[in-house]
């Protein structure tokens, strides 16, 4: 099991494998907002434990077990951002993905994942649940009013 950290770090890893088809620890540290030492430091640890295949001063390249689980960190945090999407968060997506993501199990992730199908397929539910959320809100039982 990997650190919500190491699983940021393979996460952006592996998008730059499907966006750029090369990764380079630069870009890595550009895109996480950190130093080249700490990419550094994550890609050694990433290549012990299989995901990566790293020499220094090449590209990073992505094992068989790297790209599975990057495909689905990328997957998690995008379904995430669908499921507040379809649940009517007001938040900023992205950023509430990101603090919620590294917590969920597999078996959370899915049931997730079928609960924002389950809208897409019964859009009219979906619209029932956003207009309770509306008068929800205006009740003295939510939290807003707290």
């Amino acid at each position: 099991m990997l650190t919500p950290s190491l699983e940021d770090y393979l996460e952006e890893i592996y998008r730059f494998s499907i966006e750029l088809g090369f990764i380079r620890i630069t870009d890595v540290a550009n895109k996480l907002d950190v130093s080249l030492p700490s990419v550094n430091k994550a890609v050694k640890i990433l290549s012990k434990k299989g995901y990566l295949e790293y020499l220094p001063y090449k590209n990073i390249d992505l094992t068989e077990k790297g790209t599975r689980l990057g495909k689905f960190l990328v997957r998690r945090n995008q379904m995430l951002q669908n499921f507040l999407e379809a649940i009517g968060s007001e938040a900023d997506k992205e950023e509430e993905a990101e603090a919620i993501e590294h917590y969920l199990s597999r078996e959370t992730v899915d049931a997730m994942t079928m609960v924002v199908d389950f809208f897409r397929n019964n859009p009219d539910i979906q619209q029932q649940l956003i207009a309770f959320q509306k008068k929800y809100k205006n009740t003295q039982d939510s939290p807003n009013n707290i």
